[in-house]
């Protein structure tokens, strides 16, 4: 008998069909469930709280990658947006979302 066989099967009637016997049931359903958040909503949702931090203490003279790969010192800080110097002195701006990571601890490694 194959996996999905024996998952797609019917789980054996009990006499008394308590509770017992209806959690019996959904508790693959609920394994699965917290399987999916242990291991993959829950380090995204930290993933995303850890980034938008790291975008909201961005200040002036940090330097910067973008999620396109560019390296900047970041000149001025808006709302919104910032303002890069990239090499050769040209300014770039750019909204805040497109910050991807510190280029200082990436130049350390």
């Amino acid at each position: 008998m194959n996996l999905i066989t024996y998952l797609l099967m019917s789980p054996p009637e009990t006499e008394d069909g308590g509770i017992l016997g209806q959690l019996g049931s959904f508790l693959p359903l609920l394994l699965i469930v917290l399987v999916f958040y242990l291991f993959f909503i829950r380090p995204q949702m930290k993933k995303n709280k850890d980034q938008q931090k790291f975008r909201k203490g961005l200040q002036k003279g940090d330097l910067i990658i973008t999620t396109g790969g560019i390296h900047g010192k970041i000149l001025e800080v808006q709302e919104t947006t910032v303002i890069i110097e990239v090499e050769g002195q040209n300014r770039l701006k750019l909204e805040k979302s497109v910050v991807n990571m510190d280029a200082s601890q990436v130049n350390n490694k």
